[in-house]
């Protein structure tokens, strides 16, 4: 028991509840691992290597920079709604975000052009 203030304060009231939460973190963690249909699709997206101009190109092209989804719904000039960007729930994007990313260093690094029109 501490006292503060005039306060006194039962520290097992606070701890309690911490000792619940980590008994059940150590359930979880004994839970079986589930299984994963897109990771040869993710791994394969990852090994792709960029040794082209043209397909750096398309790739830059063919991914956008932003999410398309993302919209302000106008009306007489004033904004009466959002629809927020949807890119997140696509289970690849990561794997996209990233190719696109390498195709950008590849026209960089490699090819020494300016990838401004791009973004």
């Amino acid at each position: 028991m501490l006292k503060t203030n005039n306060q006194r304060i039962f520290l097992p009231a606070f701890i309690k509840p911490l000792e619940e939460k980590n008994q059940i973190g150590s359930k979880k963690q004994f839970a079986q691992p589930k299984l994963d249909l897109l990771q040869p699709l993710r791994q394969w997206l990852d090994k792709i290597e960029i040794q082209n101009r043209k397909f750096a190109k398309f790739i830059a092209k063919l991914i956008p920079a932003q999410c398309p989804f993302e919209r302000d719904i106008m009306l007489f000039g004033r904004i009466i709604g959002h629809i927020p960007p949807m890119c997140k729930l696509n289970p690849l994007y990561n794997e996209l975000v990233y190719l696109r990313f390498r195709a950008l260093c590849y026209l960089v690094d490699q090819c020494g052009e300016d990838i401004q029109s791009y973004c």
